[in-house]
């Protein structure tokens, strides 16, 4: 829902095989479907799935220098800056390299005039999320994720012409919700049985059957089964399954969009089905939270901190400019800053270097010799999607909803009110509303304006009684802030499993980091920081094989660390 990129997507390995167990968590509804109740802030319970073993740390003793070995990390993403982090843990130097002046990627955040802050995606943390929920307790941070009840909420689908008018010619009618909840007493698979029983709202019992019923080779034969259904769309492979369209309409419209942007037209069956895995397997999967304040304060400035404690480095304003090689084919140097040909550079010696690039950016600064081999020449299947993240700011409250919500609008994929569910956007008395519009390819080269006009139009649907010209209490738009990523985490359509790659390449001083590799989750925060960790153990593997073989390390560079260059 990306992770959500908002952050939710996730999807299988090769490198790993697990057994598929559903439980779709369907849910309780309040006293009225307007009802949202907030049930504390206990944190989840424990992990069903351990997170990745770190690196082994390497001693200096062992290396023929005595000096701990310099790697190169280019960008400052979560999977950059989880690389070095790990890393910087075991015993390396790492010196990270960021093109643009603020950390985070496609996590960053920036302040505007008044002091409020935007960013570039919806966030949200998942229990499903070992790896990342690891990172905050090596940190010491854990207390910045605010944990939300264990529900997922959606908002009924009502047509603006279907909406009630009073007799004034007003619209009073307040936004409706209809809610999945996962009983706290009961264990995965249990409580996400009852959550799917207890909603009526967006499914018939007959359709609830033959979902489930579909759902039983995925049961029976597990993760293999899982990744053959890559060459299948969701779509397809419901009507395949015999699965009522209507089941795709009510829920999987709206997930497909949280989990990569893209409908269940276009998106890998694997992938939606090993999010369920994921989520419902474990107690507290699908339990969401959200960061106290901008990733970029909260999350990713404490990891710089930790890595620069560990005598690594973080440069700001270094862009990428090119990937030199030797005679061999592998990494002589980098050569990085500046914006033009007449700017001076800097040239990057290290003893081994790591691309945390988005694979679009990667695609752009392999160096030609290295075009024809397989594993990068696959990458050009491999293309970024589209996003545009808004945020809105009200005169007043729109909705005490704490909570992530699922629009289910052909518009918007998800959205919540900031100004609820985390601490340090607070208000008591005004909305601020963050939503992700998707699919975003018809609007990425529109206007500001317009597309917040659109947003505007559709928000009349979510919010009647607030918004549009026949609204009772009408709200007024403060501001707004667009942002746009024309090339976000890559589409994850049918029949690209195969083209992501390993953290460890066929060059052997270069590795790779980024959501986009291979890992057991896909372009989701998650699946950064664990492609950090991975192409960290990658290169600790490495070097312990050589020296447990008795050899020198396969990468020692030779001379001075950085020079100038114009």
């Amino acid at each position: 829902m990306k992770s959500l990129n908002c952050t939710l997507n996730m999807t299988a390995s090769r490198q790993q095989t697990t057994a598929f167990s559903f439980s779709f968590r369907p849910a309780r509804v309040g006293p009225s479907h307007n009802t949202v109740q907030v049930l504390g802030k206990r944190r989840i319970s424990k992990m069903a799935v351990s997170p990745t073993a770190p690196p082994i740390p390497i001693s200096t003793s062992k290396l023929p220098s005595g000096q701990p070995l310099r790697v190169a990390v280019i960008g400052a993403g979560l999977a950059g800056l989880s690389c070095a982090k790990y890393l910087a843990d075991a015993g390396f130097r790492p010196i990270v390299y960021e093109a643009r002046d603020v950390l985070g990627g496609k996590v960053a955040a920036w302040k505007d005039k008044d002091g409020d802050w935007y960013e570039t995606g919806l966030h949200i943390f998942f229990g499903a999320y070992p790896n990342m929920l690891q990172l905050f307790k090596e940190l010491g941070i854990e207390d910045r994720l605010q944990w939300k009840e264990h529900s997922m909420i959606f908002n009924m689908k009502q047509r603006k012409e279907d909406i009630a008018i009073s007799k004034d010619g007003l619209i009073r009618v307040k936004p409706t919700y209809s809610r999945f909840d996962f009983p706290s007493a009961l264990p995965a698979p249990f409580n996400g049985i009852v959550a799917i029983l207890r909603n009526n709202d967006m499914l018939t019992w007959p359709e609830k059957i033959k979902f489930a019923i579909g759902l039983l080779p995925a049961i029976i034969f597990g993760q293999k089964y899982i990744e053959d259904c890559d060459k299948l769309s969701w779509t397809e492979w419901l009507e395949m399954q015999g699965i009522p369209e209507r089941v795709n309409d009510e829920v999987f419209v709206a997930m497909s969009k949280a989990l990569n942007f893209i409908g269940p037209d276009d998106i890998s069956t694997t992938v939606i089905l090993t999010a369920l895995n994921r989520f419902l397997q474990e107690k507290d999967g699908s339990r969401m939270a959200f960061l106290d304040g901008s990733p970029t304060e909260r999350l990713c400035q404490p990891i710089v901190d930790h890595i620069r404690k560990k005598r690594g480095e973080v440069y700001l304003g270094k862009p990428l400019k090119q990937i030199r090689l030797n005679t061999d084919g592998s990494v002589k140097e980098l050569v990085v800053g500046g914006d033009s040909d007449d700017d001076s550079h800097e040239i990057i010696t290290a003893d081994a270097y790591v691309s945390a690039l988005p694979v679009d950016i990667l695609k752009l600064k392999i160096p030609e010799e290295w075009k024809s081999i397989d594993m990068f020449r696959k990458l050009k299947n491999l293309v970024g999607v589209p996003v545009i993240n808004l945020h809105l700011w009200f005169d007043r409250k729109l909705t005490d909803v704490d909570h992530l919500l699922f629009s289910r609008s052909p518009l918007l994929s998800v959205y919540a009110d900031m100004s609820n569910t985390c601490r340090q956007y607070a208000n008591p008395d005004k909305s601020m509303l963050e939503l992700v519009l998707a699919p975003a390819d018809e609007y990425i080269g529109k206007t500001d304006e317009f597309i917040v006009e659109e947003t505007m139009s559709e928000l009349e649907r979510l919010f009647p009684q607030y918004v549009g010209t026949r609204a009772a209490d009408p709200v007024k738009l403060l501001k707004f802030k667009v942002v746009k990523t024309p090339r976000s985490v890559y589409k994850t359509v049918k029949g690209l499993q195969s083209c992501r790659p390993t953290q460890r390449t066929p060059i052997p001083n270069f590795f790779l980091a980024g959501d986009f590799t291979l890992q057991m989750y896909l372009a989701s925060m998650e699946g950064a920081v664990l492609s950090g960790k991975l192409a960290a153990k990658e290169i600790a593997s490495a070097v312990e094989t050589a020296l447990a073989a008795g050899v020198d390390p396969p990468f020692l560079h030779a001379g001075s660390d950085v020079r100038n260059e114009r």
